[in-house]
Order: structure tokens, then C-alpha cells, then sequence
């Protein structure tokens, strides 16, 4: 695929897209009767969904296919795309009073929507990804400045075939120094190139500008490598009005975006779960009941975010008054644990009731679980890094409990933090997802404890 030829690809997504919304709306169609009261409301809001998703998509830039490829940025976007497409409908329904458009067929217009788009762009990020490593759709790529640092991003892009980028020359500082600002002008020109990486450790300003003056005036790209290697990827640019800042904190700021999106699916799938699985509900309470004495729910304090204390709720797995020698954690063989709480510990479902911790807020579906304070301490004694998890929302489910499992001691604690500090710097629709299905094989498999 030449690169003129790639020019074209964000019109075709943005059409494919616009085809793909119109299918979903069709097929919704015959999912659900009466969708419209008539024909002309029919066109009308044919008209509203396509002009909003255009409006949406060309605000948004969800079409453009960036590099490197990142399957779940891309779906991000797509995501925010649909949250404002969702409100701006709803809202023009609502202010005109087109009542009779079917409020299920909308949700399965926007689900189904969702589902193709995914694999769309899944089917489009794996033919780029092959077409790349075949050597097509190449930019090619000068390097400026310190030998050390040009080494390692070619090192790093060239174990990165799919990112698409070759480097055609690189001028090192000695070369530089014996070049008029002119001359590599010229050079770069000649290169023909769409990017220009600058690595640098003591960097001249005035050549700086001169280079990202001239970058703009030509067309091309320009980029500065640091020198610093993180060991996380949370380094972003903060633009304060003519002088760019690098935050390299690992702060936990979540966006407003991924902070509505994770309260409204932590809602709809509690509701989709609890609502559904009532009668099992009433069913483990029953059995829990009858198989020894006490109270079918166990409450327990826990530390929520911003260390803010709340109740959890459990199906009682273990006999009454089983920790009168003080907090403990369970093990294979616990002789606290009943015959039928090994049952229900084994496939999770003793921690159903913690669906209603979700819906009161006190916890999301996916987020690091929720320790008590007896532990937190010898938590971060041990691990400091642990501080951290205490700003997000504690979870049902956790990256650390899918890939690690249960910890018995403070030490396999420790261990599991690890994978819940890796779910924080990733959070999106992808890990959330991924964890629940990961959860939900566990559960299958009864590898619980």
C-alpha cells in the first residue's frame, strides 16, 4: 500500500462506519416490532442518526486511523463517539417529542453498532498490522541528535514491525555541528520524509525552533525523544499556552470520560445480573440458610476509595463468630469455612450480594478489591505502591484476583498488587471487559478459595 494510497483510509472508515450504523439500525429493525409510528417519523429519524453520527465523527476524529496501532484507544474513541451520539439523539427525541421511536430498538441499534464497529476496526488494525510487515504503508523517518538515544528508538521501533515506520538516515551531533542550519534543511528535504525524530540531552533552543518552524512550513512531523527511560507509560504532554510541559507522575487522575463510563456500566451490568438472577439469589439464600446457623449475609468493613470505610456484603460462608482471635485470611483447608460455603467460595457466588455495593457506589465491577484496614498496613509497610490502588473504587472482580487468585498471606498480597497496579495504568473498556470474562472462567472452573 503506497502512502498516497493510505490518504484514502480515513474516508473509507468514516463510510464504512456510516454503512455499519445503518445495518445495525435495520437489523435492530427486525429485532424488535414497530420501531416507528409511521413512515415520515421513520425518514426523519433516519435522518437525525446519520447527520448525528456524522456531526459526532467529524468532531471526534474517530475515523483516523493513528499511529502506532492501538486496538483500544481506537475503541475508546469510538466509545466517547457514542456516548455524545446517545446524548445528542436523546436529546433532539425527547425536545421534538418522537415518542414512538422504540426505546429497545435504540439499544439494540447502539449495541449492535458497538459489536461491528469493534470488528471492524479489529479486521482493519490486523490487515495494517500485516500489510506493514510486509514492508507497505512505510513513513519514512529522520533521526536527529544524540548516537545513544537514535540507537534505542530504532532498536525499539524495528522489534515493532506493525507500527509502520522506517528510518532513512540519521545525523548525528558531530554531523550536525559541521552543517549550517540551511544545509540541513536541505537534507531533510531530500530525505523525503514524513517525521523528524529529535534526540537530544543538551538541547540548542534556537535550532529547536528553527526545526519545528521548518517542520511546519513543509508539511512534516516533528517529535522529540527524551533521554529518560520509564518504566510506565504514563508520561503526557501538558501545553501551558507557547511552552509544553512533560508530567511524568504516575498520579491517578481518571477522565471525566472513563469516570461516566464505568458508573454507567457498573449499573446496567448489576441491574442485567441482579435483576435476571433473582430467583438464584433467593435460591443461595435458602441453601446458606438451611445448611448451618446464623445469618444468611455476612457484612464486613472494608476500605474504600480515599481510604472512606463501607460495608461489604457476602453470602456467609463461614461458621458464626470465626474470627474472635482477630482478622485472618483463608486458606484451602480453613476449618472456619462450611461444607456449603466451600461450595459457593469455590464459584464466587458467595460474593453476589456485592452487586449492591456496586449500585449504592461504594464499589465498581472491575477495580483493585477492597482489603480492611488490619492489612492495608502491612500493605503498604511492604509495598508502598499500594497507596495508589486506595484512589480508585474497589472492585467486585480484579486484575490481581483473575491472574493471581487468592492470596493466604500478606507476601502473596504483595505479589498480586502488582497485576491490580497494571490494571490501573490501563484502564479502559478492554481491561474491564477482559477481567470480567477472566472472572467469569474462574467461576466455571471453580478456582476460587
Amino acid at each position: 500500500m503506497n502512502i498516497r494510497y493510505s490518504k484514502l483510509l480515513p474516508i473509507i472508515t468514516f463510510i464504512s462506519d456510516l454503512i455499519i450504523l445503518n445495518i445495525s439500525i435495520q437489523f435492530a429493525h427486525l429485532l424488535v416490532f414497530n420501531y416507528f409510528s409511521n413512515e415520515i417519523t421513520s425518514s426523519v429519524f433516519l435522518l437525525l442518526v446519520n447527520m448525528a453520527w456524522i456531526s459526532i465523527a467529524s468532531l471526534t476524529k474517530n475515523y483516523v486511523i493513528q499511529r502506532p496501532l492501538v486496538l483500544s484507544n481506537s475503541i475508546n474513541r469510538i466509545l466517547s463517539s457514542l456516548i455524545y451520539h446517545s446524548v445528542a439523539v436523546l436529546g433532539v427525541v425527547y425536545f421534538f417529542k418522537f415518542y414512538e421511536v422504540s426505546r429497545w430498538e435504540m439499544l439494540f441499534t447502539y449495541l449492535l453498532f458497538f459489536i461491528l464497529i469493534v470488528v471492524e476496526r479489529s479486521l482493519i488494525f490486523a490487515g495494517l498490522d500485516y500489510i506493514r510487515k510486509k514492508g507497505f504503508n512505510i513513513k519514512h523517518i529522520l533521526i536527529i541528535g544524540n548516537e545513544d538515544i537514535a540507537r534505542r528508538v530504532k532498536s525499539s521501533f524495528e522489534k515493532q514491525p506493525e507500527y509502520g515506520y522506517n528510518f532513512v538516515g540519521n545525523i548525528t551531533e558531530e554531523s550536525l555541528s559541521k552543517m549550517t542550519r540551511q544545509m540541513l534543511f536541505d537534507k531533510i528535504i531530500k530525505t523525503e520524509v514524513k517525521e523528524v525524530f529529535i534526540c537530544y540531552r543538551a538541547l540548542d533552543q534556537s535550532l529547536l525552533k528553527s526545526i519545528v518552524d521548518f517542520g511546519d512550513q513543509n508539511a512534516i512531523k516533528i517529535k522529540f525523544v527524551s533521554d529518560l527511560v520509564l518504566e510506565n507509560s504514563s508520561a503526557t504532554i501538558i501545553n501551558y499556552k507557547s511552552f509544553p510541559v512533560i508530567q511524568l507522575s504516575n498520579s491517578v487522575e481518571l477522565s471525566l470520560k472513563i469516570v461516566v463510563f464505568k458508573r454507567c456500566f457498573d449499573i446496567l451490568f448489576s441491574l442485567f445480573v441482579m435483576i435476571p438472577g433473582l430467583p438464584v439469589f433467593i435460591l443461595l439464600m435458602i441453601i446458606t440458610k438451611l445448611t448451618s446457623k446464623g445469618p444468611v449475609f455476612y457484612a464486613q468493613e472494608r476500605i474504600g476509595r480515599n481510604n472512606k470505610p463501607f460495608k461489604i456484603y457476602k453470602f456467609r460462608s463461614m461458621y458464626v463468630n470465626s474470627e474472635l482471635l482477630g482478622p485472618q485470611l483463608s486458606s484451602d483447608h480453613d476449618p472456619r469455612i462450611t461444607k456449603w460455603g466451600r461450595v459457593i467460595r469455590k464459584s464466587r457466588l458467595d460474593e453476589l450480594p456485592q452487586f449492591w455495593n456496586v449500585l449504592k457506589g461504594d464499589m465498581s465491577i472491575v477495580g483493585p478489591r477492597p482489603e480492611r484496614q488490619f492489612f492495608i498496613e502491612q500493605l503498604i509497610e511492604r509495598s508502598p505502591n499500594y497507596k495508589k490502588l486506595l484512589r480508585l473504587k474497589p472492585g467486585l472482580t480484579s486484575m490481581g484476583q483473575v491472574n493471581y487468585g487468592y492470596a493466604e498471606n500478606v507476601d502473596q498480597m504483595c505479589n498480586r498488587v502488582r497485576y491490580d497496579l497494571l490494571y490501573l495504568n490501563n484502564i479502559n473498556l478492554n481491561s474491564e471487559i477482559g477481567v470480567i470474562l477472566k472472572t467469569i472462567r474462574v467461576m466455571t472452573q471453580l478456582k476460587g478459595k
